[in-house]
């Protein structure tokens, strides 16, 4: 594993910080100290993330440590890694583990992009890199922005916000109308219904909005849809040439 930011091995506390940055003003030299914090963190993602693609982002709990669910996202890493995609995560444990697990049992490239929380402290040991992240909103950003689709596992809140602002930035075409698969039916079968029978009847969605979703139980046809949705339909190539100047590697 290489380990960009060095290895995190001890419980992170909550950080106070957090809690001031959004509790309203501070003094002007404490917000210029966070705005120059945000912008070294956007500055170390670009950077270590120019090269990794074309990647597909996975997103997951990071409480389901075994069983189908993490079975299922094991063998989504591995069949995104076969069709010659990097695998992007939240780099913690659980669903994110397994799919950087998936890549690596197939020998395809495997990042992760973690977050200093009180118990998810370090990245999983399947990353072959990995950048720590203090604030959620640049994490982010990465896991969007170096992504030609996005896989969304059973998870939390956590998932669902990322899954939710995902398909929001689609439906405000802020991003591209690029591939997402819900894997996991029966899981998710009843938020997909909530959103056809409640929300798409009263008009808070639209009929494109739902058509943005592939839901399956099989890593492999949403592999392939992820293929046949990113690469295949934008005739996307990933081209990023290295700077001797920047010393870029």
């Amino acid at each position: 594993m290489s380990d960009i930011d060095g290895p995190i091995t001890r419980p992170i506390s909550p950080s106070h910080e957090d809690v001031k940055l959004l509790a309203g003003p501070r003094q002007r030299r404490s917000e210029l100290a966070f705005i120059l914090r945000c912008s070294w963190e956007f500055f170390r993602g670009f950077r270590n993330l120019h090269f990794v693609g074309p990647c597909v982002t996975v997103f997951g709990s990071a409480r389901l440590h075994e069983g189908e669910h993490y079975d299922r996202a094991r063998a989504v890493g591995a069949a995104l890694g076969r069709r010659g995609f990097t695998i992007l995560t939240g780099g913690g444990p659980g669903i994110m583990e397994a799919a950087n697990r998936g890549a690596r049992d197939v020998s395809a490239r495997s990042i992760g992009c973690a977050i200093r929380l009180e118990f998810e402290a370090s990245a999983n040991e399947y990353v072959d890199r990995f950048i720590m992240f203090h604030y959620f909103f640049v994490r982010k950003v990465m896991l969007v922005k170096y992504s030609y689709g996005f896989v969304i596992m059973p998870g939390g809140v956590g998932t669902l916000d990322e899954f939710f602002e995902t398909m929001t930035l689609i439906q405000t075409r802020k991003i591209k109308n690029f591939p997402i698969a819900l894997v996991g039916r029966e899981y998710f079968a009843e938020l997909v219904a909530y959103m056809r029978d409640v929300m798409l009847p009263n008009g808070t969605i639209s009929q494109g909005d739902l058509d943005m979703i592939f839901v399956t139980d099989s890593p492999e046809e949403a592999a392939d849809h992820i293929a046949r949705n990113s690469i295949e339909r934008f005739g996307l190539k990933y081209v990023a040439k290295r700077s001797r100047l920047l010393a870029e590697r």
